[in-house]
């Protein structure tokens, strides 16, 4: 058992760039991070921002944006119960959301990679502090806010870069720092009492005679994130206290609980995501004293990327967070942790897959009804009945690729076959619209077409072409 996660924040990351919830979804589930003991919100808006006038083409087109007010209940909503919130605005890497645009393509470090910034071009700039503008005026009273910064690929690959480099003689560690230093500083002379975050990772390599030339020491807080289960304590320990050592003595974890298994995951696994924790809460007690642990971010990654899949969504991944959150309170994921968790959720098992379904007048936590109908499907499309339908002895025996270029097929056995697949449809049809008529309840039109598009329709379509083309067969062998 290790000690209690120390002095420090506790935030929940909202990631809005995929299946951003309704707003009165948005405040039932503050009133229950409250209850699990979250201290703030570190909300990554993307384009569900209000951007307006040149930054209006940013906002979202398969549903609406956020309106002002809204942005301001869900601040009023975490104020109310004491929770701090923090924005997050991508400024160097992850811009896809932005460099998508095509107006914005020429602010690309190269043509075929949308998420980073050319660090070269003063537009470039004035965009990124444009957006930060816009989300502070945005965020009255607002301390602290997250500069993103993370996974800035192919830096230094563009023709700007090249140049530069090679005119400067510094390297690609220096060419990231440049930029990153320059909208720092921008920052601190509009808002000289802001609080600045970014993620760690451009910097893991980075020496500490490197880090401290950089220019930010004293400016930003380093978040160092890591959401694996086997997380590496003494190498996450020793990036920390280089960091200390550097000047950044002011720190941040961002552990996770959803969103970092697999890119297309459905249903969050809590354990995998407990063991997370559980290596944090090593970490934490092997540091130094000399290191001021701010907090740490629960993130609950929505997509890898702006333009990648949707990972679990928020419902199912509710468990997992109550969990991480008890493991951290406790030091351990015990009994008593146990006990805490399905005690405030109201639930059989902390595993979302394992629960027992809620029976009529009990207690939900805010979408349970969508989580169980979740994992009900996911089950279904992940049964081998369905996904290797077409691999039964029936359809590779009877119905083969020759069998239907020639409709020659054995009427009895294509209609077993047909019937087979029939009642696979009729059954994931019934299950889909139930999951539809809950999802658009927490959830805009466009996220629940996403989703079943994503997950339902690769294993439908299939079992559909199959019925269609057997009917097809069969009026040619049958009178």
């Amino acid at each position: 058992m290790s000690p209690p996660w120390p002095k420090g924040k506790k935030l929940v990351h909202l990631d809005l760039k995929g299946a951003p919830p309704r707003v009165e979804y948005l405040h039932r589930l503050i009133e229950l991070f409250s209850q699990l003991g979250v201290d703030g919100l570190l909300v990554e808006y993307e384009d569900m921002f209000p951007y307006e006038g040149e930054l209006h083409l940013l906002q979202a087109t398969a549903q609406p944006s956020y309106s002002q007010a809204e942005v301001l209940s869900i601040q009023e909503a975490a104020k109310a119960r004491g929770m701090e919130v923090i924005p997050l605005v991508q400024t160097y890497g992850h811009m896809e959301f932005v460099l998508k645009h095509r107006p914005l393509w020429h602010l690309r470090e190269v043509p075929n990679c949308v998420g980073t910034l050319n660090p070269h071009k003063e537009e470039g700039v004035k965009l990124v502090m444009e957006m930060l503008r816009q989300v502070v005026e945005l965020h009255p009273d607002l301390s602290t806010i997250h500069i993103g910064a993370d996974e800035v690929y192919t830096l230094g690959e563009g023709e700007d870069s090249k140049l530069w480099l090679a005119s400067t003689g510094c390297t690609v560690e220096q060419l990231f720092l440049s930029h990153v230093t320059k909208v720092v500083k921008a920052i601190k002379e509009m808002w000289p009492d802001m609080n600045i975050i970014m993620w760690d990772d451009m910097m893991r390599g980075m020496s500490q005679d490197t880090l401290k030339a950089s220019g930010l020491v004293g400016l930003v807080q380093p978040m160092l994130w890591d959401y694996t289960p086997d997380l590496d304590v003494d190498k996450t320990v020793s990036l920390l206290e280089k960091y200390c050592s550097a000047g950044m003595s002011d720190l941040w974890a961002a552990s996770s609980f959803k969103g970092s298994t697999f890119v297309h995951t459905c249903v969050t696994c809590t354990q995998r995501h407990v063991d997370n924790h559980l290596q944090w809460l090593k970490v934490a007690a092997s540091l130094s004293a000399a290191i001021n642990m701010k907090g740490m971010a629960i993130t609950g990654w929505q997509r890898y990327d702006h333009l990648s899949v949707l990972c679990e969504l928020l419902p199912v991944a509710l468990p997992s967070l109550a969990s991480c959150l008890q493991t951290l309170i406790h030091g351990e994921f015990s009994t008593e942790a146990h006990r805490k968790v399905t005690e405030m959720l109201g639930v059989s098992s902390v595993e979302v897959e394992a629960m027992e379904r809620a029976s009529a007048g009990e207690s939900l936590f805010p979408g349970r009804r969508l989580a169980e109908l979740i994992v009900e499907i996911n089950s279904l499309l992940n049964s081998e009945d369905l996904r290797f339908f077409e691999s039964n002895m029936f359809v590779r025996g009877w119905f083969s690729p020759y069998h239907r270029q020639r409709k020659m097929v054995n009427p009895l056995n294509s209609m077993h076959i047909h019937n087979q697949a029939s009642m696979y449809l009729d059954t994931l049809q019934k299950v889909v619209e139930a999951v539809r008529k809950e999802m658009v309840n927490l959830y805009s039109d466009s996220t629940a077409e996403e989703w079943i598009e994503e997950h339902v329709t690769p294993v439908m379509v299939p079992l559909q072409r199959i019925t269609e083309a057997i009917e097809a067969c069969v009026k040619e062998m049958v009178p």
